[in-house]
């Protein structure tokens, strides 16, 4: 699996996997329970991970939606 995004913010995490979804590509959110750890003040960022094979469409479906990738 490769990280497609990383954000602290949980509705372009929700909003990029409804996309993903759209397009027929799966995904897993990695760092999802890492609020345990941090008070739920939410400062660890959650990474969106695809498979090797559709990190290419991922990325073309999250530019498309101006979803900024951080790279």
């Amino acid at each position: 699996m490769k990280e497609l995004l990383r954000t602290n913010d949980p509705t372009v995490i929700a909003f990029a996997s409804a996309l993903l979804s759209g397009e027929g590509i799966d995904c897993f959110q990695f760092d999802v329970n890492m609020s345990v750890l941090e008070g739920s003040i939410g400062i660890l960022p959650r990474r969106l991970m695809v498979h090797d094979d559709d990190l290419a469409r991922a990325e073309r479906a999250m530019r498309d939606n101006d979803i900024d990738l951080g790279r």
